[in-house]
């Protein structure tokens, strides 16, 4: 027990594994208190009003995260070396993510006739309007998480998501018998809403002065020629991928009944959670591969050892648990979500090495071959959705999220192999036995 605690510490001097370690706390207390929070919507809502609660903010995080997450690479890349043009690079990046996403969702209020009856909840100028507020709201919540590890204050994150999590869960039951209807998207947004002014005051006011005044001198900082050249070839291939987490589970919905998909729901969400902490350690290794490319190789090969190494019981515990993890919730969820479950969390593993393997791209601006790999892996995911909907039901998802992944994992190991290597030297990297290399 002493010499693990020993290694943690060293860990923590490390600023890769502090980033990476600080997100991946952040990812259990959200996904625990996400757990918490949709047992309370269970008990405390109608299963019709669970699946539609479900719906409704599957269908607002699709349209606020797609643009908002397409810049994470972008400011985890430039946002480490932007010296004095830091404050200028963080409020493009919340305008343009407010703008892009608030017009997508204005397109789909427009449009919602199209999208089921599970939708319809949103017709009438107040809701419409709530739920374009909501896109505006989320798309800035998004990126603030993003802009404190780009920041290399990660540290800040989980405390700003778990005071979030407790108020929501509030929020959620006080509203069950008041706004049955509406009581969960409500609980989701008003938190949400809160927490934007103090996390901002924080962010320009401690965060940025203090980033630009450790880098002053040091950095040349990038222009915004560069960052439109990185951007025209990560973003297409961010939005490809996040359209896997975000997409997929609106076209479900609009496929199957509210009670089902709340039940698939379910698995979906916990099976995303894992796959979070996979893209944990990548977005760290972006931040510091950024500062220091001498050193990608060694980086690279660290955020793969453990990020493997804290991910793989994750994966088997939940492949044996699934039923009993989902029957927390109902023996319906265990029923029907429990293949689900399995398939997505088996395919985090081969996500790893994709994510390792994309982050050192990033920290390289390799933007063309970023978008090449990022497209063809969302492609194949939607395609073999799509394809074998009719066949396996919702568990389609699942199937097609481990084929694509394990197929896209094979084709780029090569790639990633040298890299582990030689880094982008090509010399032969750090040594196994050299300091820092575990």
């Amino acid at each position: 027990m002493s010499s693990l605690w020993g290694r943690l510490l060293r860990d923590l001097r490390n600023p890769l594994f502090l980033q990476g370690y600080a997100l991946m706390a952040n990812t259990v207390i959200t996904g625990t208190l996400g757990l918490g929070y949709w047992l309370l919507a269970s008990k405390f809502y109608s299963p019709e009003e669970f699946g539609r609660g479900q719906a409704v903010i599957t269908a607002m995080r699709l349209f606020a995260s797609l643009t908002a997450l397409g810049f994470v690479g972008a400011l985890a890349r430039f946002l480490p070396v932007a010296g004095r043009r830091t404050p200028g690079l963080i409020l493009r990046g919340y305008g343009l993510a407010a703008a892009t996403g608030g017009t997508a969702a204005l397109g789909f209020l427009l449009t919602l006739p199209m999208w089921g009856r599970t939708y319809s909840v949103l017709e009438g100028f107040g809701p419409g309007l709530f739920f374009l507020a909501s896109v505006l709201v989320w798309s800035t919540f998004t990126l603030q998480d993003v802009v404190l590890t780009g920041l290399r204050r990660a540290t800040w994150v989980p405390l700003n998501n778990l005071v979030f999590g407790v108020v929501k869960m509030g929020l959620l039951v006080a509203l069950a018998g008041a706004l049955p209807d509406g009581g969960i998207f409500v609980s989701w947004m008003v938190p949400t809403a809160l927490a934007l002014l103090p996390v901002n005051m924080l962010i320009f006011g401690v965060v940025v002065p203090r980033h630009m005044k450790s880098v002053e001198g040091a950095v040349e900082p990038p222009s915004l020629r560069q960052i439109g050249r990185f951007l025209a070839g990560d973003f297409p291939g961010t939005l490809s991928i996040l359209a896997i987490v975000y997409l997929v589970p609106v076209v479900i919905a609009t496929q199957v009944g509210e009670a089902t998909f709340g039940r698939f729901s379910m698995a979906h969400t916990l099976a995303s959670m894992i796959e979070l902490l996979a893209m944990n350690m990548a977005v760290s290794l972006t931040v510091e591969g950024s500062f220091d490319r001498s050193q990608l190789a060694l980086r690279c090969r660290q955020a793969l050892r453990r990020g493997l190494m804290i991910v793989t019981p994750i994966v088997v515990v939940t492949i044996v648990g699934a039923p009993l993890i989902l029957r927390i919730f109902g023996s319906d969820f265990a029923e029907e979500g429990t293949l689900l479950l399995r398939l997505m969390s088996l395919a985090v593993l081969p996500r790893v090495l994709i994510e390792v393997y994309l982050s050192s791209l990033r920290a390289q601006s390799h933007a063309r071959r970023l978008a090449t790999v990022q497209i063809g892996l969302a492609a194949l995911v939607l395609v073999s959705t799509v394809a074998l909907f009719p066949f396996a039901g919702v568990n389609a998802v699942g199937y097609g999220l481990l084929f694509s992944e394990l197929l896209v994992a094979l084709l780029v190991f090569g790639n990633l192999r040298k890299i582990l290597k030689y880094g982008e030297t090509g010399q032969p990297a750090v040594t196994q036995g050299s300091p820092g290399a575990a």
